[in-house]
């Protein structure tokens, strides 16, 4: 989701996108990394603290559109529901259960592919798979958010109009 602009053509500071912060919507695929490492209870926690930046992050654009003028209550009320609904989606989707499910199939794959190489000790095998997830995420963050906002665009943003 991109940030919007001013009238002096100025980039707005949004502390969800702009900030360290934004790292925390990482947390879960930095959990997934760990898996072969940590109990599954340090997994979810990682989970929680991703989706706790989605929702907060939604409110936020729920929040900024609040305070901007409306001609009507209505229309205000549907424009606040729109941008914090869509914020939840795009943010549950690419920075939640895509790259979960991306890197949890990545360090799957590459626990399975070092398994069968038994020459390897079992430190590198288990390090070798939280090196390939945490290695793999700056990859498929882009290529995640630009799925997300096609398959936004052609289908619950058509439905409400947004953009």
């Amino acid at each position: 989701m991109a940030s919007q602009k001013d009238n002096n053509n100025v980039k707005d500071y949004d502390i969800f996108k702009d900030s360290l912060l934004r790292y925390l919507g990482y947390a879960n695929e930095v959990g997934e990394s760990f898996r072969v490492l940590v109990p599954v209870s340090v997994v979810r926690l990682s989970y929680a603290v991703a989706t706790a930046y989605v929702v907060a992050d939604s409110i936020d654009k729920g929040y900024l559109k609040w305070k901007k003028p409306f001609v009507d209550e209505k229309t205000k009320y549907r424009q606040v529901g729109i941008a914090t609904a869509d914020t939840l989606i795009w943010q549950g989707l690419a920075s939640v259960a895509i790259p979960g499910f991306t890197i949890n199939r990545i360090c799957w794959a590459t626990r399975h592919a070092l398994a069968s190489m038994k020459f390897l000790p079992h430190p590198v095998k288990i390090w070798g798979v939280v090196a390939a997830g945490l290695g793999s995420i700056p990859f498929i963050v882009h290529p995640i958010d630009r799925g997300t906002d096609w398959l936004l665009d052609n289908t619950v943003r058509k439905y409400y109009g947004s953009s």
